[in-house]
């Protein structure tokens, strides 16, 4: 967030000159101006504001040099004061400047976007509001460090890194679990709930049946082209033995003298061939292609399961209501791990391993 904000204060660094050229060192050097002014502007603000408050007060009571504390709010203060007026008025010239440059360079897309580009430059020139220029102090050094300046201690940007990613880490879990049990209270509170899930369902039936086709393409389709043979040849089998077992045309073939019990074998063949031949064509659909959208016969079933209604079918409604239920509370379970927990666990561990 800062990087895409702050980045437009310097954008003559970044975008509108190039790098190493006279006029990025000397955006380069006024940004570095602008931090050290903004860090000692906002020193001197702290340092008056803790020296005029009960705290300075009672400080300088305690150590027994009260003089100092007087000496202060009669010879310095105004200076602060003073100096602060002109800083502040420094902040709102050089801000119009910006304004200007950036309308002459087309910074923006609207000549009006630019106050609200750099809303909290424009909010810190507000007495009750000067601790945003902070905002623009850590913005400037972000972006020195990005070109390669070590404004930031290594170890400071880690440590501000990590504090800052588990400050996002609880608030975004706590609006994710407080938006997750809203759902979940009002999917079992709510009477309109079947509807929702409804909607949910026709809304990725087709989804559903081409995933439904890709499995049976996957699991059954490849599974019957491998033991097609086994399975026609086992057809054939229980045909054969069909016909053995089949006294009444045994009985009619020994009436024929002669040729009857070859005319029982032959005909014992034929039928083997036949169950063979029967269950390759019964198999040769669900075998066709490669993928379930060269398939027809897969596309059909998956098609017609998914077009079921399940309202008409209370296992169906149950299954698909438990499956959205389990589905949140999933989700939950994950949106409470602490990962920055899991990263301070794992380098304790490290540390561990190299003491």
């Amino acid at each position: 967030m800062i990087n895409s904000t702050e980045s437009k204060s310097s954008a003559t660094t970044s975008k509108f000159f190039e790098k190493g050229s006279w006029g990025w060192k000397i955006a380069l050097v006024y940004d570095i101006f602008m931090m050290v002014l903004i860090i000692i502007n906002l020193i001197c603000l702290s340092a008056n504001a803790i020296l005029l408050s009960d705290f300075g007060h009672w400080l300088f009571e305690f150590i027994r040099l009260p003089e100092i504390l007087e000496f202060y709010k009669t010879e310095l203060r105004p200076w602060v004061i003073r100096t602060e007026g002109w800083f502040t008025t420094f902040l709102i010239t050089e801000l119009g400047i910006r304004w200007l440059i950036a309308i002459g360079m087309k910074q923006h897309q609207r000549w009006w976007f630019f106050p609200f580009v750099h809303w909290y430059e424009v909010l810190s020139i507000l007495p009750q509001l000067r601790f945003l220029r902070l905002l623009r102090a850590v913005a400037i050094g972000y972006n020195l460090q990005t070109h390669g300046y070590q404004v930031i201690p290594k170890r400071w940007y880690r440590r501000a890194e990590f504090y800052y990613n588990l400050v996002m880490e609880e608030l975004t879990s706590r609006i994710v679990l407080t938006v997750l049990d809203g759902v979940k209270r009002e999917l079992s509170t709510s009477t309109t709930h079947k509807q929702l899930i409804q909607d949910l369902v026709e809304h990725h039936r087709q989804l559903f049946a081409v995933a439904l086709a890709d499995i049976l393409q996957e699991s059954l389709g490849k599974e019957l082209q491998a033991q097609r043979f086994m399975i026609a040849k086992n057809v054939g089998q229980v045909v054969n033995q069909a016909i053995e077992d089949t006294p009444e045309l045994t009985q009619l073939l020994r009436l024929i003298p002669i040729v009857g019990g070859r005319i029982e074998q032959q005909i014992q063949s034929i039928g083997q061939r036949l169950g063979e031949n029967i269950t390759q064509g019964l198999i040769d659909p669900f075998t066709h292609g490669q993928y379930a959208e060269d398939n027809a016969t897969f596309n059909l079933i998956s098609d017609k399961i998914s077009q079921i209604k399940i309202e008409n079918n209370p296992k169906i409604d149950t299954l698909v209501e438990s499956a959205v239920f389990e589905t949140i509370e999933a989700i939950r379970k994950q949106v409470k791990v602490k990962q920055w927990q899991q990263f301070l666990e794992e380098h304790e561990k490290n540390q561990d391993i190299k003491d």
